[in-house]
């Protein structure tokens, strides 16, 4: 759940016109966001594969807008020729003619669509490929900090808005500059006095586009994030929903949703606003202006100054230049909205994927040293002043993890207690790197975690979290996560290990698809699955995070006569909650104020370590206030 995060929408509303949150909710302040050319530039390396296509259309896009700027000339001539001198013969070759243009736009138009249409689906695909990896690659703490919505949103409504401004305001923008230019020329080639009038409007509506985009931008920005927000509300709401049902919660969620609903309702009607306000002046300035050329072009055509046709002409063409002008409102306005896209995709693909090695200082030692050993040695797992805080974590609270010294034999299974809140989980996820620690080192048989190329080192370390996940997939795929390769022979062990013979009696057996988050499995079958998931691989490191948890007491014997079979064969560290589970260890560590407080076997701890006798008599002592362990 991520109720209780700070989302964009609360940040992006005090935020200037022209700045929007360049981060995720709870971290540094915003900065203001790139304008909306160079925002868009940074769509070029997505954008190069597909330039020749995208010239085509341009091209295409282009010569169909001017062949409508041909009309008007060969309206002028009609008028000033056969229709003047009564020459209806003469009518068949200008006709002819208006009709090969008519042609010839409709095609090329239908040419640019075709040719783009492709092209930019792969360009879209190509970005939201980039955004999933990117997402699969950022730490655990990235995770923390952003709403699901917020990420979905980016992966989804995003990804449109960008593809549709490559595909139609793009090229517009280009082709209607063009248009408007050549167009332009035109009006002076048939009257320039008349040019000036229609072009009277030109500066005032460029000061005003300006403002406009000052003030739209900030606007889409809010309405873009407020839509994560909206998003997750509802993932929130579906995934929940037996929490909000069990305890009656749906009516105030229900709530929230239409806070959510109404601050979005409302940014979107700002948004019209401003683009009703330009529209209003794009239109009635320019319709003001050739009402003027009109009444100007009648009095010079009544005194032989001008030519009905050249007047004819001069008007048809400033008719054709109503759609470059009128669209530009439109255009800007989703230029804008793609631009500020653009930012919140690249937000994510901006991240640092990893943060930065341990200083000297806080290690003692260089990056990539090791603490015990050279690489292949069996020394098992070795943590040496190991210091972690959650990079959110108030400035005036002290580390979660102080200084952790502990080691794990080889071939030795460990059992880590202590009371909750003290970091355990915490601890564990430092060994495959979920987090990074922020100060000591981590060594797995003499060798520095931080030497270890990640998907190695996940192949080394297998997990089993407290709180299983499981997919919107079958059983088998589910499990084989654990170890892609592995054959029918082990994923039957794994799951005889974990004790889950209850995949026999489902729907399709290991083919069963167990539906989005497992839901249709109870919470013991979830944990079992994720248990069989960490052990098919036959793992170097094994870390099980309470993995007994939800199971009755005669699932949870079978599962432990089991799991002696595994711990035999490997180097193990277990997150351990109740004695049956710790005398599955060989060893046993106290985390206490962030550090290791004892090590020995449970008999030993019993007698010498009162915590420990505290902790395995449920009466743990409660979490220091101010923690910030999870």
């Amino acid at each position: 759940m991520t109720g209780a995060r700070p989302t964009l929408t609360a940040m992006a509303e005090n935020q200037a016109p022209d700045t929007a949150p360049d981060t995720a909710p709870g971290t540094a302040p915003t900065v203001p966001r790139r304008s909306t050319v160079r925002s868009l530039l940074r769509l070029w390396p997505y954008v190069h594969p597909i330039r020749a296509r995208l010239a085509v259309s341009v091209t295409a896009a282009m010569l169909a807008a001017l062949s409508a700027l041909l009309v008007p000339t060969v309206l002028g001539r009609i008028v000033d020729g056969p229709i003047a001198e009564r020459d209806l013969g003469g009518l068949w070759a200008p006709a002819a003619l208006l009709l090969v243009l008519g042609l010839a736009e409709a095609a090329l138009f239908f040419t640019r669509r075709v040719v783009l249409a492709r092209p930019l689906a792969g360009v879209e695909t190509a970005m939201r490929g980039d955004l999933f990896a990117k997402l699969q690659r950022l730490p655990v703490s990235f995770h923390d900090r952003w709403g699901s919505g917020q990420l979905l949103s980016r992966a989804t409504a995003d990804m449109y808005t960008m593809r549709l401004f490559l595909a139609f305001p793009l090229v517009f923008l280009i082709v209607n500059t063009v248009t408007f230019l050549v167009g332009t020329v035109l009006m002076f080639t048939q009257d320039w006095r008349l040019a000036l009038i229609v072009l009277g409007p030109a500066v005032p509506l460029l000061v005003l586009t300006r403002r406009f985009e000052a003030g739209y931008s900030g606007a889409a920005r809010r309405a873009q994030d407020q839509n994560g927000d909206l998003a997750t509300v509802v993932e929130e709401s579906v995934l929940g929903i037996r929490i909000l049902k069990a305890f009656g919660r749906h009516r105030s969620m229900a709530e929230r949703f239409r806070e959510h609903s109404r601050a979005l309702r409302r940014t979107e009607l700002k948004k019209a606003g401003l683009l009703a306000n330009l529209w209003s002046v794009i239109v009635g300035l320019p319709e003001l202006a050739l009402g003027c050329a009109l009444a100007v072009g009648a009095y010079l055509v009544a005194h032989d100054e001008l030519s009905a046709g050249t007047l004819v002409a001069f008007l048809s063409t400033a008719l054709a230049l109503r759609w470059p002008v009128e669209s530009l409102g439109w255009l800007l306005a989703y230029a804008n909205e793609a631009a500020t896209a653009t930012d919140r995709f690249f937000e994510v693909l901006d991240e640092p994927e990893a943060e930065s090695a341990v200083s000297d200082a806080a290690t003692g030692s260089t990056t990539g040293s090791t603490t015990a050993g050279s690489a292949g040695t069996q020394d098992g797992i070795r943590l040496t002043g190991v210091r972690f805080r959650y990079p959110d974590a108030p400035a005036d609270t002290p580390d979660l993890l102080r200084g952790v010294d502990l080691h794990v034999r080889s071939g030795e299974t460990m059992a880590l207690v202590g009371a909750t809140g003290s970091g355990k989980t915490t601890l564990t996820a430092l060994l495959p790197r979920l987090y990074e620690a922020t100060g000591g080192t981590i060594t797995l048989d003499g060798r520095d975690v931080r030497e270890i190329d990640r998907t190695r080192l996940r192949e080394l370390v297998a997990v089993a979290f407290e709180e299983p996940t499981l997919f919107s997939a079958t059983v088998r795929d589910n499990v084989l996560m654990g170890a892609p390769g592995a054959d029918d022979d082990r994923l039957r062990t794994a799951l005889a290990t974990a004790q889950a013979c209850f995949v026999e009696k489902l729907p399709d057996g290991v083919a069963t698809e167990v539906g989005e988050q497992g839901l249709s499995l109870s919470g013991g079958q979830r944990q079992r699955l994720a248990l069989a998931r960490a052990v098919v691989g036959d793992p170097a490191f094994l870390v099980l995070d309470d993995p007994l948890s939800a199971l009755d007491v005669h699932t949870e014997a079978l599962v432990e006569r089991a799991l002696r079979e595994v711990l035999a064969a490997t180097t193990a560290l277990v997150v351990a909650h109740r004695p049956s589970t710790v005398l599955l260890a060989d060893r046993v560590a106290v985390l206490a104020d962030g550090r290791i407080e004892a090590v020995g076997t449970h008999q030993e701890l019993l007698r010498d370590s009162a915590r420990y006798r505290e902790l395995m008599s449920g009466e743990a002592a409660l979490v220091p206030e101010g923690s910030t362990a999870r």
